[in-house]
Formats: C-alpha cells, sequence, structure tokens
C-alpha cells in the first residue's frame, strides 16, 4: 500500500507541476480513524499529503460538478462509474476532469468495526495484511478484514476503474464475491403489506438529516424536491409520512443510475440500510433492460429518453 501511495503522491506532483490540472482532488488522513477524508491538492507540495487506504469511502465523484477549471480525480470503480453517469447527464465535461483509476480492495465498513467494540472508543485502526489491527484506551485486538468490508464492497462487479485516462498501480479482482442480485432478494419472499412494513421499519430511525443525499453524486439538483415550497412536496417534520416520501422519491430518482458506490449508507449517523431500497430498483433496471449504469460512454440510460415504438404506449 505505502508504494501505491508514493505513486498517486509522484503521479498527482507532475500533474500539477506541469500544469497539467488546476487540481488533484483524493484523500488525505482523516481526524477519526477509520475515515480518510476528500482532500484537494492544489501544488505539488499538497500533493505529499494524499493517500489510499480502506478507509477511502467517500465517492469523490460529487466534488466534480460544478467545479471550474481542469482537475484530475482518484477514481475506483464506483467513482468512475459515477464520473461516466455524470458525463452522460452533462453535470462533468470530459475534456475538463483527468481521472488517475486505481483498484478497490473494498473498503472497511466502519459501522461493522464499531460494533464489535461496543461501548468503546477506538482510537486507531490500522490495515496490517489481512487484519485490521485496532486500538482503543486499554486494549489491542485484530479483526479479520474480510468480515468487516463494507456490504457493497462484498457485492461489487467492478472493483477498477471503468474511464481513465491512465491507472495507478496494478489492476486486480473486478468483483467482490457477493451477488449483487441477492441483496434485493429479502424482498421477493414478501406480500405487498409485509413489503410495505419492512420498508417503514427500514427507515423509521431517519432523523432527516439529508447526510445520504448529500454525500449521493446523482443528487446535484439545484433545489432538492424536500426543500420546495411552492408547491411543497415533502413536509419538513419527522411525520412518518413525510420520511416515506423522501426516501421514496429519492430511491426513484436514481433509479437505473445508481452505481451502488455505498456512500449513502456510509454517511448515515443512524445506520440506514439504503441500498435495501436502491437495490432492489437496480435489479428491476438489470432485468427490464439489461442495463447496468457507468460501464461505457456509449449506452443509453433506459430511464432518460423516450421512444415512439416503447411497446406500453399502445398497450390496452
Amino acid at each position: 500500500m505505502k508504494a501505491l501511495i508514493e505513486q498517486i503522491r509522484d503521479r498527482a506532483a507532475e500533474l500539477l507541476s506541469s500544469g497539467r490540472v488546476d487540481c488533484v482532488i483524493g484523500y488525505k488522513q482523516g481526524t477519526v480513524p477509520m475515515q480518510e477524508q476528500p482532500f484537494f491538492a492544489h501544488t505539488p507540495e499538497d500533493a505529499r499529503q494524499l493517500t489510499w487506504s480502506v478507509f477511502c469511502t467517500q465517492n469523490l465523484a460529487n466534488f466534480l460538478i460544478n467545479r471550474p477549471g481542469k482537475n484530475a480525480v482518484l477514481a475506483k470503480g464506483c467513482v468512475s462509474r459515477s464520473i461516466v453517469g455524470l458525463i452522460k447527464e452533462n453535470q462533468i465535461d470530459r475534456d475538463d476532469v483527468y481521472i488517475l483509476g486505481i483498484h478497490s480492495p473494498g473498503m472497511v465498513g466502519a459501522s461493522k468495526v464499531q460494533e464489535r467494540f461496543p461501548g468503546k472508543v477506538l482510537h486507531q485502526v490500522t490495515l496490517e495484511g489481512g487484519e485490521l489491527v485496532v486500538q482503543g484506551l486499554d486494549f489491542t485486538e485484530k479483526v479479520p478484514f474480510d468480515e468487516v468490508r463494507r456490504d457493497n464492497c462484498i457485492t461489487c462487479t467492478h472493483r477498477n476503474a471503468t474511464l481513465y485516462d491512465e491507472f495507478i498501480g496494478e489492476k486486480g479482482e473486478e468483483t467482490g464475491g457477493g451477488d449483487i442480485d441477492k441483496v434485493a432478494a429479502p424482498w421477493d419472499a414478501l406480500n405487498p403489506d409485509e413489503r410495505w412494513e419492512s420498508f417503514n421499519q427500514t427507515f423509521q430511525d431517519c432523523i432527516r438529516c439529508y447526510a445520504c443525499r448529500n454525500a449521493c453524486p446523482l443528487c446535484y439538483c439545484d433545489t432538492c424536491f424536500v426543500d420546495e415550497h411552492n408547491p411543497q412536496w415533502c413536509g419538513k417534520g419527522q411525520q412518518q409520512t413525510d420520511i416515506q416520501t423522501f426516501h421514496l422519491l429519492r430511491a426513484f430518482h436514481c433509479a437505473g443510475r445508481c452505481v451502488d458506490c455505498g456512500a449513502c449508507e456510509s454517511a448515515c449517523p443512524m445506520g440506514i440500510r439504503m441500498r435495501l431500497l436502491t437495490s432492489r430498483l437496480e435489479l428491476n433496471v438489470r432485468e427490464k433492460y439489461q442495463y447496468s449504469p457507468g460501464l461505457d460512454m456509449e449506452s443509453v440510460p433506459p430511464l432518460s429518453y423516450y421512444r415512439q415504438d416503447d411497446p406500453e404506449i399502445n398497450s390496452d
């Protein structure tokens, strides 16, 4: 990992010193365990702060929208797929972004680690070989890395960047070993009433902080529907109907576009498993349209265009 970090820093410094880009967007060491933070390097000296680890969970594509100048960005598989989608939706100009592709080993689910140490404050967590070394005030324990990977990393289908100008390091295994189609499987065993009850239980702890929305690169609307006042689509309170409306409309807004980066779940302070809902919609899109977002620049997202020969138009 250290050699890969040096490659990232050296290449970022070269791009900045040559004037090829104005900024390199990557990660630097965070101030709390298991959370590296987005970082914007503007000088070769800044580039020395860049890092790469199994704690780089935020989707950096989010920071390219409406960003001036020429920017380089470190893009693992899900980030690159998000960039592809945003280019197709005219939110990013391909000529203004230089993509440094990288392979993701799978990221750590911080909540999974914390659950193993209830009530304890974790001071430092590092990766050594195939284990996490977890340190607290009066303890040091090891946790198998494979047991605390984020759920979306386990079912990831494209760990390598799908679009890039150059690739940092070596390409690795594409899949995380899980089956993405099975994420939505629990819904199939439920009748409509049971599904509705399960949906309400999943989102009942939502505090309407909008962290999921703000972390998602697909939520780039200038004014979100929850902030509209004329007309007001969704109330601002904690009424159950308002919570239901927010999550249902946001999920359908992302249908056919979500790359399952998991940024929404990682950002949620309540640990809500939003992927249970979004994965169901993405499975429907794959089955009905044989389409997965962010894999290439040529295919057209099925829910973004109108066809006069659509078989449903003339259906009785």
